[in-house]
This record gives structure tokens, sequence and C-alpha cells, in this order.
């Protein structure tokens, strides 16, 4: 399986915006996209250029594909899905990403990052109603219930993540049971409460062509 091997912060510096791909880093001083702002390479920092739409749309793809890692041919496969459903289907597009089991494990506060986040569910930390699943992209349901394996409740990454995740905070569409090491998915969120500034119209546009 593909994987990206390069400096996560460069991915920031691209898009111009925090994609929060390193967890604590990126709310302390030694986020790079603090200190340099502005893409990376040595013509990034030109200004004045002018960007078709072609470019827009494609950036706008590119950024949502690295906020929730996920690779080409999977995200396409989410877009057509999204187009099969009843709706909005930038929304819909949306609404599957959120669901995927390591951004809800993510979202949940059980690790500082999707990233190690999918990491921690591929190592067999996680259950979904009481059942292990170690498939990142699986598809998290209202109702269903995610909690820490017993034998992982002393993982020191999810213990440090637990305690820190503070400085995001956990959605309204999440309930958390801290003691007992769950969470549970109470419903999908809604357009308004995905707060990261995604234009999903544009990655329409572009498949649309």
């Amino acid at each position: 399986m593909a994987r990206y091997n390069d400096s996560f912060c460069r991915l920031c510096r691209r898009e111009n915006m925090k994609l929060f791909l390193k967890g604590d880093r990126c709310f302390g001083d030694k986020c790079a996209f603090e200190r340099r702002p502005y893409a990376p390479g040595q013509h990034g920092q030109r200004r004045g250029r002018k960007f078709s739409d072609y470019r827009l749309q494609l950036r706008e793809k590119q950024k949502v594909k690295r906020i929730y890692g996920v690779l080409e041919r999977q995200f396409r496969g989410y877009y057509y899905r999204a187009e099969r459903q009843k709706g909005i289907t930038g929304i819909n597009l949306l609404m599957q990403l959120e669901c995927r089991l390591d951004n809800v494990v993510y979202r949940m506060g059980f690790a500082a990052s999707r990233n190690q986040a999918r990491q921690l569910v591929r190592h067999n930390h996680f259950q979904v109603n009481d059942r292990k699943v170690n498939i990142p992209s699986y598809q998290v349901s209202p109702g269903d219930v995610v909690g820490i394996s017993e034998k992982s409740r002393t993982v020191q990454q999810i213990l440090d993540s637990m305690e820190t995740v503070v400085r995001r905070g956990i959605p309204p569409w999440i309930e958390i049971e801290k003691e007992k090491f769950r969470g549970v998915l109470k419903v999908l969120p809604n357009r308004e409460d995905l707060t990261m500034p995604i234009q999903e119209q544009l990655i329409v546009e572009l498949y649309s062509k």
C-alpha cells in the first residue's frame, strides 16, 4: 500500500493552512506553518499569481485528501458513492470521510492526529460494538460504540491523547464515556458542525468535468 513518507508540515504549507496532521506539535511554537507560512520550494514566496479555476478545484481536492489521509483511488471511490446517494454530493462525501473509523477515533480524542489514529486502529487497539476492527476506513454508523480494547487501555499514546484533547475539544455529535474508555457516534454531523474551511463544491465541479 502506498504511504506518504515526506514531511507532513510541507503539506500544511502547500495548502496555506494548518491541517493539524502532527497532533500537539500543531498547537505549539514548533509548528512549521507558523514559522514559514508560505508554500515550500524555491518559488514558494512568489506573490500576485493568478490561479485558474482548475487549479483552485484541484487544490481543494488535495487539501481534503490530506486532511483525512486518503489516497486518490480511495477518495475517488468515496466521491462516486456520494454521487449515487440521495442529497447533496459534496456533503455526502464529507459525511463518508467523517465516519471513517480512524477519523472517529481522532474526533473522540483517543489519538492526537488522524495519522496516529490510523496506526492505532491497524494495531488492533479498538473495537466497534465490542467487536475488534482494524480497518481504518471502516464506516461507523450513528449509534455505534467505539471503545478501546481492554488490553490497550494502558497504551501511553492513547492516555496522552485523552488528556490533551481539550485543546481541540470533542464535537457535539460524539458522546464520550472517559471512565469506560469508549465513545458513541450519536448522529451524523451537520455541515455547519465541520469547522475546517472546506469548499466541497469545488471538488464536485472537478469530478463533474
